[in-house]
């Protein structure tokens, strides 16, 4: 695997330049995240890349944990004290493996789900590890929280974002946080699964935000293929947030940088139309509605509830 790793990998606008200690290739602007949440994919990620930026989290990501596997199997769920207290445990030992990268751990909202439980527990999940921040959901009622996050010093992750309207709606909710305390994640492999291009909502984002004072940056996320993390690098995506197995590809690859001539094929996908944004009006002006983001919200909440023992 090391050997493959380190062999040039070159083709179609691809270069592989020479790496430093840390084996991040020289000219990577783009912070690469572990989407996952089982601390051994952590470890090996860093073994295999030499180094990670940081790593996502989310209640399904838990469910999927081979220690919750194997309790499930047994027939044994957890309390809701005791999913809240492995949560914790967990992104604690990956908090050890990154120390100075960022860790997002998402809070419990369904539907019904209110502002202020959200912000009760975002603020206990912040105080779990000294980097966190902590995953709302791209909502009316997780914008709301996510201003209250802001005020109260956390950092935060919108989450579930399938538009432009959305991500302008962040930008403003979270005016006035320093850089570095704001992540937005467009999720684009779920806008892929019903025929939209979702690179084209990265781009449209990063276009909109540049015309901004930079306090939030665009993390790509529901990466599904190469193709789509190889054009968050192209677009300069801040960060990508990408599962175990695209990770090891890009690794085997030699950690390949796309090169100016990189061209996206977005195939038969449709194309998302650019929208001239004004980023100054209110952040509940914006039509921020969008089914995707409530769908996520529910299969989150029922993976959560999954795994929590009925009283």
């Amino acid at each position: 695997m090391l050997a493959r790793r380190s062999a040039a990998f070159q083709h179609a606008g691809m270069n592989c330049p020479h790496r430093g200690a840390d084996m991040r290739p020289e000219n990577l602007k783009t912070r690469i995240f572990l989407d996952g949440g089982d601390p051994e994919e952590t470890r090996e990620a860093i073994r295999l890349l030499g180094f990670l930026d940081g790593q996502t989290t989310n209640p399904t990501l838990i469910s999927k944990n081979p220690e919750t596997r194997r309790r499930l199997e047994r027939g044994d769920k957890f309390t809701e004290e005791e999913i809240f207290s492995f949560y914790k445990r967990v992104v604690g030992e990956i908090s050890t493996s990154i120390p100075r990268g960022s860790i997002s751990i998402e809070v419990y909202a369904d539907l019904s789900t209110t502002a202020e439980a959200m912000l009760g527990q975002g603020k206990e999940m912040f105080s779990w590890i000294p980097n966190g921040h902590i995953k709302f959901p791209t909502s009316r009622e997780g914008l709301k929280a996510a201003e209250m996050a802001i005020q109260n010093g956390l950092r935060v992750n919108m989450t579930l974002c399938f538009t432009q309207p959305q991500a302008a709606a962040v930008y403003v909710a979270t005016r006035g946080a320093g850089r570095g305390n704001v992540f937005v994640s467009p999720f684009v492999g779920r806008l892929d699964d019903r025929g939209e291009a979702g690179m084209d909502l990265i781009a449209h984002v990063i276009k909109m935000y540049a015309k901004g004072d930079g306090h939030v940056e665009v993390l790509t996320a529901s990466v599904r293929n190469m193709v789509h993390f190889l054009y968050a690098l192209k677009l300069g995506s801040d960060i990508i947030s990408a599962p175990f197995d695209i990770l090891k590809e890009w690794g085997e690859r030699g950690l390949p940088v796309p090169g100016e001539d990189y061209v996206y094929d977005r195939g038969n996908l449709k194309p998302i139309p650019y929208e001239e944004i004004d980023l100054t009006r209110n952040w509940q002006d914006y039509d921020i509605r969008h089914e995707l983001t409530d769908k996520g919200m529910e299969r989150f909440s029922a993976d959560w509830n999954a795994l929590i023992r009925k009283k």
